[in-house]
């Protein structure tokens, strides 16, 4: 799914209000990491990550990488922190982020 400027937009503005809840150390992007990201957002479909400070790949080059192994879009990078949004295929899901058509 490629998102539009406007949904980006709209995806920020709810990343505001959301806390870290992935963070990537000096072990970088392993099983387990990218498990607890797809897991991550099969619940929520957005989440913001960050990039410790001794990781060895930059912000970008890390959301690049995790979006592409857990099949998300990277919503936006800001120094060390991310957003990834991944639309959730659970038909239970109540609270489900519904974009704006360009």
């Amino acid at each position: 799914m490629d998102l539009t400027s406007k949904q980006r937009a709209q995806l920020r503005g709810l990343a505001n209000r959301i806390d870290t809840i992935v963070h990537i150390g000096k072990d970088g992007l392993g099983e387990n990491l990218i498990q607890q990201t797809d897991d991550a957002l099969e619940a929520r479909e957005l989440i913001k990550c960050r990039v410790l400070e001794n990781a060895m790949l930059t912000a970008r080059e890390t959301a690049a990488a995790l979006a592409q192994a857990t099949r998300s879009e990277v919503v936006q990078v800001i120094g060390t922190k991310f957003v990834l949004y991944r639309q959730s295929h659970r038909k239970d899901k109540k609270d489900r982020i519904v974009l704006v058509k360009s």
